[in-house]
């Protein structure tokens, strides 16, 4: 009988496979691509397991602290900037600059955000981005004459999921959904990670999310250790064990300026089994802090930077 290969290896072959035979595409960010048109992964969570990449840090705090943002429902980087999370300043600075023509150093511009709620108000939101979707989706009414007006309340999708998960267990509408298509235009970056979908078989919730768009060298560690993250916050309210993840991509990219990265991480062996634990069951799944979650074990190799496309 042959050891089960490491976790880690099928997102290993899946880079190689990108790299080796993928097609070049010139994408919007003007850097290019090497990428592949559909691609599954699959992680089993039992006794705590969390897929997190193990070729290289991930910090996976700052992932947690995103995923705590998105159910906040907010959208201005302030909070995250607050926590010291930077992931999301590339598109507001962007869009600054581009603005006023102020090359303002990120640095001095996150520090705005941060001492400025008036500039972070005008400067920092995303528009309707993740969390606005997921917590809020808007609810148009007809107002009559033709015309309608947006609900005060939108829909809590992610309320209604474990409402759904605890009251209808066998459903199959266990989703919640980020591709507003009215509201596209309005946001800073349209959801790549954007279908959820949950099942609950034999007492265990297993998760499945679909990502219309993956960058494969720097996204996918944050977004799959995010989809773990978010399946044992769903079974630890409603009461079940963690089953199994499955990861979804449409396009699966990996950036042509990424060779450092890519080569770095194919060089390197997976080892290792770190293990996810939530200290203590909230009252809601809004209710979590950073402080409630804890990885064991978890012992990568050497971070490889690589710059981000905007």
């Amino acid at each position: 009988m042959g050891t089960q290969p490491h976790y880690e290896q099928q997102y290993l072959d899946l880079m190689r496979r990108i790299w080796t035979e993928g097609t070049v595409q010139r994408d919007r960010t003007g850097v290019g691509t090497k990428c592949l048109f559909g691609a599954q992964m699959r992680f089993n969570l039992a006794g705590g397991a969390v897929p997190l990449l193990t070729t290289k840090r991930v910090f996976w705090k700052t992932a947690a602290r995103e995923m705590l943002w998105f159910l906040s429902g907010e959208t201005n980087i302030r909070p995250l900037l607050e926590q010291k999370v930077r992931i999301w300043t590339d598109w507001p600075l962007d869009h600054y600059r581009k603005e006023t023509g102020d090359k303002l150093s990120q640095d001095e511009f996150e520090k705005r955000i941060v001492d400025d709620a008036d500039f972070a108000d005008k400067w920092g939101d995303l528009g309707p981005v993740y969390g606005k979707q997921w917590v809020d989706w808007p609810v148009y009414e007809d107002a009559g004459e033709g015309l309608f007006r947006k609900r005060n309340k939108g829909v809590n999708q992610i309320a209604l999921l474990v409402e759904s998960l605890k009251e209808n267990p066998s459903s199959r509408r266990h989703i919640f959904e980020g591709w507003n298509v009215a509201e596209l235009d309005k946001m800073a970056l349209p959801p790549c990670h954007k279908t959820y979908q949950f099942q609950v078989a034999d007492g265990k919730l297993s998760g499945l999310l679909f990502q219309r768009s993956c960058d494969l060298g720097l996204g996918f560690a944050f977004n799959i250790f995010s989809l773990a993250l978010l399946t044992r916050m769903l079974a630890d309210q409603t009461g079940l064990e963690a089953g199994d993840i499955v990861w979804q991509g449409g396009d699966v990219h990996l950036y042509l300026n990424h060779a450092e990265l890519v080569e770095g991480q194919l060089s390197r062996e997976p080892a290792g089994a770190p293990t996810l634990h939530l200290l203590q069951k909230p009252k809601s799944i809004f209710d979590y802090a950073i402080e409630d979650f804890e990885v064991r074990d978890y012992a990568p190799q050497k971070h490889i930077p690589a710059p981000v496309a905007v």
